[in-house]
């Protein structure tokens, strides 16, 4: 009896024990991991490297190499700032190398091709890139170049072949470009091995900008497979390189706030990065989060607070995917399918037809905005947030079987969209 009491107790311990450590190894995260880089100061938007470059420059300047050196700096300052005027600084002086350059101008075109698309100014980038292939020099850069814009484009079949043309397992442009074609695809498994490649390349070659590009690039798919606690140490190891790097605060940000629901500390860290970042994108994250807190006061002041900033005609069209939202939610449903068409018309995409054709559907031309969904979205992406739009589509149009396919989908995206969406989603 006595025996059998012991055993007993031992299972007790046992199970205890078991489920003690089941506790211990659910993931959390660690405020003191992140705080030493919240605590960073602002970015200083000057270097005596730039300084000596930029001296250099004249009016009437002939020097390409130093108008190359100011420029990759005003992109490390609009990086670690979110002002946009290093971005049309940037800008300018890529335009005027390429106007002055005697050799190299196939570089310098791609080059001010790529500031373009940071502006998402996609159909002048590619021209850009047309005319750069016509110098015949960095051939694979050129093409790898194409398959970046006309996937921004949306014209998939044609960036397939650019894909093909540059196919090469040991380079890292190749690995990170086939890593993102199939995360178009909806297959992330296999984008997520091409970006382990990708980063192992970068690892080894140990250049800082490929380990910043890879670190931070596939913290976001493990985060997209639900591999939280990998997502997690790659923004880590992504603001050890970059302590400027808002990307990583901000991902850090939404595991806080998606996984774990802490609304309270994801607001504190976005603070941190509004504090010392003029992009106005953080300001919708809190927004959502001072919602999920229900804060209303906040939530407004941070819509406000967007609004003012996206008014400056520098940004062009780079904000027109999150005006759109913006509006929907004010109601100014006319603004939003105003603002939809011309985001179509600049960038035909899934998501940007996902936008107009929910626009379509809160001004209640529900049929218009179904043939939107058939002929642009079904089979074309597979976003869960452009999913979700779609869904709503299909409810109102009575479309049951497509709803219940894209609920059990989305239910499975809930971290990727948010807590707030759980709710919405559970009600399609």
């Amino acid at each position: 009896m006595k025996n059998t009491s012991l055993k007993i107790m031992v299972l007790i311990l046992i199970s205890c024990h078991m489920v003690s450590c089941e506790q211990e190894t659910e993931f959390k995260t660690n405020r003191q991991d992140y705080d030493q880089f919240l605590d960073q100061g602002a970015m200083e938007t000057t270097s005596k490297y730039f300084e000596l470059w930029d001296n250099k420059i004249k009016p009437d300047s002939m020097q390409v190499l130093s108008l190359i050196n100011v420029s990759g700096e005003y992109n490390r300052f609009f990086k670690g700032t979110g002002d946009i005027i290093y971005l049309k600084k940037a800008e300018q002086s890529l335009k005027k190398a390429v106007e002055i350059a005697a050799v190299g101008k196939a570089g310098y075109l791609r080059a001010l091709a790529r500031n373009y698309i940071s502006q998402h100014r996609f159909r002048e980038a590619l021209d850009l890139a047309y005319k750069a292939r016509k110098f015949g020099s960095g051939v694979n850069a050129t093409q790898g170049l194409l398959f970046d814009v006309q996937m921004e484009l949306g014209n998939y079949d044609v960036a397939k072949q650019y894909l093909d043309s540059i196919q090469n397992m040991s380079d890292f442009g190749y690995l990170i470009r086939v890593a993102k074609w199939n995360d178009h695809k909806g297959d992330l498994e296999t984008a997520i091995r091409f970006m382990e490649k990708a980063k192992e390349k970068a690892e080894s070659s140990k250049n800082r900008s490929l380990l910043l590009w890879s670190y931070s690039n596939l913290a976001d798919f493990y985060g997209h497979a639900g591999r939280i606690e990998e997502s997690y140490g790659l923004y880590l190891k992504t603001l050890e390189l970059d302590p400027y790097s808002a990307h990583a605060k901000k991902g850090i940000a939404w595991i806080v706030y998606s996984y774990e629901r802490n609304g309270k500390e994801a607001l504190r860290i976005l603070d941190s990065i509004i504090n010392k970042n003029k992009s106005p994108e953080y300001y919708l994250l809190k927004a959502e989060v001072a919602s999920f807190l229900g804060n209303d006061m906040l939530h407004v002041q941070a819509l406000d607070d967007f609004y003012k900033l996206v008014r400056n005609k520098k940004y062009g069209d780079m904000y027109n995917a999150y005006n759109v939202d913006f509006y929907l939610n004010l109601d100014f449903n006319e603004r939003a399918l105003a603002l939809a068409k011309r985001e179509v018309k600049n960038r035909p995409t899934p998501e940007s037809y996902g936008w107009l054709a929910y626009s379509l559907l809160k001004k209640g031309e529900k049929e218009k905005a179904l043939e939107m969904v058939e002929g642009h979205i079904a089979n074309e992406t597979f976003e869960p947030a452009i999913l979700y739009r779609a869904a709503e589509i299909y409810k109102a149009n009575g479309k049951r079987q497509q709803v219940e396919t894209l609920k059990k989908e989305l239910m499975g995206s809930v971290y990727e969209l948010g807590p707030l969406m759980e709710a919405q989603i559970a009600g399609l």
